[in-house]
């Protein structure tokens, strides 16, 4: 086995870690440093859009063990900017492994880094927050990493959805004939075909595989996408993404959820849901840490059920914010209070923070697309008499 070179990890307050570098080790990473406390779904992790701009570091300390395979990908590329561990394993073993974590991140041009202290780098993003770093192999010097790191732009205030949406608008077909995804969910919903129109902020392909499996047919638009085009294309449903960077950043298409608000059903996931609640006119913050993992309780508020949940943000809703406005309240973070998800009192509308697609994370949430379905199916039934009348 060939040695891994020298690398280091500066972050703005002054702090260096110095390991060893795996994955694209000519290049660098460059963005903000999070950590995430999943045990497993490493390459769901990496290729979740989502993650865009960010140095993300895993809290287990083993990463690579089973390999990477073609179907346990979120979107077409690596979308972390660099990766942090304790170890990257150099045996692989598991069935379906094509490849091992280093080769992965090498094709994908992304550097990682392993052999430092991640409890203490976490523990210091925990204390002080998420913050800006470097990695690199090639720059060694701990005065320039620094310099490097305090002139990368802040998370608050950047709209990294252009950097992850599609080019031009096309329709879903499932890219794992494999029976490794979760199958099924119509059941008593029936044969029906809802088209639903996904605006792609940067979305998940376990997304689009749950929403297919309960019967919907895609087509997937990017973010600038306008209202009338939404509309024009006659969805039964519209589906708001999950993606990366600040929600208030994206002006534009905040403005063209005013605009859809009310025509038709609509479901949010991530920043989604918090660009529902700018458009109805709420507020969002920036989270200290964030909240990322697959292992954060939420309460189901309507049916006082705990979830375990896989959760991926940097920012949350201010619910204060939202006490004129004719919502309810259906989900709420179980450590501190956050919320996790609401529904409109008069509107075909509802949202979550966290992500029920399972991709990676439990499968207790996946009704949440179901609820999607049976909220298209009724708004249809309430449709038709008026249709029949007229004609």
């Amino acid at each position: 086995m060939t040695s891994r070179p020298k690398a280091k990890l500066a972050l703005e307050n002054g702090v260096v870690f110095t390991g060893r570098a795996f994955g694209a080790t000519d290049r660098e990473a460059t963005g903000e440093v999070v950590f995430n406390t999943s045990i497993t779904g490493y390459q769901e992790i990496l290729t979740d859009p989502s993650y865009n701009g960010q140095i993300v570091t895993m809290t287990y300390p083993h990463q690579g063990n089973v390999g990477v395979n073609s179907h346990d990908v979120e979107s077409r590329a690596v979308q972390a900017a660099g990766f942090v561990t304790r170890e990257a394993a150099r045996l692989r073993s598991n069935w379906r492994s094509q490849a091992d974590l280093d080769e992965y991140l090498r094709q994908n041009g992304v550097i990682g880094i392993e052999g430092l202290d991640t409890r203490r780098l976490v523990r210091i993003l925990r204390e002080e927050g998420a913050m800006r770093g470097i990695i690199s192999a090639t720059d060694l010097d701990d005065a320039s990493l620094l310099a490097r790191a305090r002139a990368l732009p802040s998370m608050a205030g950047l709209d990294l959805t252009k950097n992850v949406t599609c080019d031009a608008p096309y329709v879903w077909s499932s890219l794992d004939e494999s029976g490794y995804r979760l199958p099924g969910g119509g059941g008593d919903l029936g044969d029906r075909q809802f088209h639903v129109v996904v605006v792609d902020y940067g979305v998940k392909h376990n997304i689009l595989e749950r929403l297919s499996a309960f019967g919907c047919r895609l087509t997937v638009v990017p973010s600038n996408a306008t209202a009338a085009e939404i509309l024009d294309l006659n969805p039964d449903g519209i589906f708001l993404s999950n993606g990366p960077g600040d929600p208030d950043a994206v002006k534009y298409t905040i403005e063209t959820i005013k605009e859809l608000i009310g025509k038709k059903p609509i479901f949010g996931i991530c920043l989604g849901h918090q660009l529902l609640a700018l458009a109805l006119g709420g507020k969002t913050f920036k989270l200290k840490f964030g909240h990322r993992g697959a292992n954060h309780p939420v309460q189901n508020l309507l049916t006082g059920f705990n979830e375990i949940t896989s959760q991926n943000h940097g920012f949350a809703v201010d619910l204060d914010s939202m006490q004129h406005l004719p919502i309810e309240l259906t989900h709420v973070n179980l450590n501190d209070r956050t919320s996790e998800g609401f529904r409109h009192k008069e509107l075909p509308l509802f949202c979550v923070q966290y992500h029920p697609e399972a991709g990676p994370g439990p499968h207790d949430a996946d009704y949440l697309f179901r609820d999607f379905v049976a909220m298209m199916q009724r708004e249809q039934e309430k449709a038709q008499p008026s249709e029949v009348m007229e004609a």
